[in-house]
């Protein structure tokens, strides 16, 4: 079964110079389980299309399926209800609440969908990426790096079924980007994590099972085994 599919994907915006195509007609199937790495020249479109993945924003047309459920039937807050507990997020904009400590970030999520033991369970992960001195510090009171290592551990923390990652470790440095990427993957192995994510270093891409380039709108296969769909 596909965790996430995309069909004859298009995204077209308007700009002074007319309509602007990001996307063009990508076609993309990514199975449970699996780790995909999209990568491609600053602007060519691969933020637009995890977006679209992900259900945070809509095609101009073609459908994506997640986890089953075709997005383009569904309203913001049926796309919401989709994403709850299956879904995480990193990026590189870490989007921390400010009001909240490290812990209160990680344990947000977790009550949200209403799983018990939040604070032990957000504590364990904030462990695991290397805060357990930093649990009741504000984001303002973190490096860029310990904001983006919340950010992380937060997306951890419900144990998903598909990781979305735009540029993971764009702003952490070697050290705790090796750190991050290692956890991402042992997610995926201990819970057949599906992990999609975009970025520009090679070395990041590598871990994937499968590397697909965007250029022109146009997604292709760039290394590994299999194709786009």
């Amino acid at each position: 079964m596909y965790m996430v599919e995309a069909q004859k994907l298009c995204k077209r915006v308007a700009s002074p110079e007319g309509l602007l195509t990001l996307l063009d007609g990508v076609d993309l199937a990514v199975a449970e389980g699996e780790t995909c790495a999209i990568v491609g020249a600053s602007g060519s479109g691969k933020s637009t299309l995890l977006g679209l993945l992900a259900g945070l924003d809509v095609p101009t047309s073609g459908r994506v399926l997640l986890d089953g459920r075709d997005l383009g039937t569904l309203d913001e807050d049926g796309r919401a209800r989709v994403r709850a507990g299956r879904v995480g997020f990193v990026f590189q904009s870490f989007q921390l609440l400010p009001a909240l400590t490290a812990l209160e970030n990680v344990m947000l999520p977790l009550e949200l969908a209403g799983r018990p033991a939040a604070a032990s369970t957000a504590r364990e992960v904030l462990v695991r990426v290397g805060l357990q001195d930093r649990l009741q510090h504000y984001p303002s009171q973190l490096s860029g790096g310990e904001q983006q290592r919340v950010a992380i551990a937060r997306a951890f923390a419900t144990a998903p079924r598909i990781l979305f990652a735009d540029e993971p470790t764009g702003n952490l440095d070697q050290a705790t980007g090796r750190r991050v990427i290692d956890l991402m993957f042992s997610l995926n192995r201990e819970h057949a994590t599906t992990i999609l994510l975009v970025t520009h270093e090679p070395t990041v891409a590598a871990y994937c099972d499968r590397m697909l380039r965007l250029a022109a709108g146009r997604l292709e296969a760039a290394a590994g085994t299999g194709v786009a769909v």
